[in-house]
């Protein structure tokens, strides 16, 4: 097998008495802060109060961190439930998309607590969540913690002698290239109200088939994903989200759009 093209790296961690600081952890808060900075500044340029992005963003990834936690353990890995308190160390093992789940019943519970429609502000959540998300997956491909199957493909990466995909740099790619796309769409006009949607079915789409590329068992590696009936968690909460997301954009009403945003102004 030809050698990786990406040499194998770990970068350092940086101890701070009882706590360790990680490239991951440094990455993904640096993710949040890009999400909430990017869809602020877009809702503002929509007429929209970026503040109501702000305070959404507390209890989103609050919810986010709990769910993520919480499918990390009892799906991905249910083997950790003997490890006593496991379950309740929700700063040890998230799942992006139990993180995903967690922040969608967060918008559920919030925007109607609220009474503000969450359909003002859902493109600007588009716009600041895949740049954002791609930063945080960059964090892990920092510490290579989703390796793939062993690979001679290009981008593929030296994990301890053996050229493997690594997902955490694929999804990196793909996010930021749906940023790029969902930028480029709001920059002229085309999709109005419908960028969330159109995130959902692009990046769970790809996601769901970029997870056959994961490692499996026997294939090397210790810790894999759980999978049930050969697809892991994430493949069957993608395929719900792109088949709601093909729903609201087979049913979107412009006009009707439009008027609501009429009465709300």
């Amino acid at each position: 097998m030809p050698l990786a093209l990406i040499p194998g790296f770990t970068l350092p961690s940086l101890p701070l008495g009882p706590i360790t600081i990680q490239s991951f952890g440094v990455l993904t808060a640096l993710g949040v802060i890009t999400a909430v900075y990017l869809a602020g500044r877009a809702a503002r340029g929509m007429g929209r109060d970026p503040q109501v992005i702000m305070d959404f963003a507390v209890v989103g990834v609050l919810s986010g961190v709990v769910f993520g936690h919480l499918v990390h353990v009892l799906l991905y890995h249910p083997e950790e439930l003997g490890r006593g308190w496991q379950v309740f160390k929700f700063w040890e093992g998230l799942s992006s998309m139990g993180g995903l789940v967690g922040g969608i019943v967060a918008a559920l519970v919030w925007f109607r607590w609220k009474g503000i429609r969450f359909a003002h502000y859902s493109d600007a959540i588009a716009l600041g969540m895949a740049p954002g998300w791609g930063v945080a997956r960059v964090g892990c491909f920092t510490v290579h913690d989703h390796p793939g199957i062993r690979s001679d493909f290009f981008l593929a990466v030296n994990m301890d002698g053996v050229a493997r995909h690594d997902l955490g740099l694929y999804e990196a790619i793909l996010l930021f290239a749906l940023g790029a796309l969902l930028w480029t769409l709001h920059r002229r006009g085309i999709l109005r109200g419908r960028l969330l949607v159109l995130l959902g079915v692009l990046y769970g789409t790809a996601r769901f088939f970029l997870d056959f590329l994961r490692a499996r068992p026997g294939d090397g590696i210790d810790y894999v994903d759980g999978r049930y009936l050969g697809l892991t968690p994430a493949q069957y909460i993608v395929v719900v989200v792109v088949a709601y997301s093909v729903y609201r954009l087979a049913t979107f009403r412009p006009d009707a759009a439009r008027a609501r945003a009429g009465k709300a102004a």
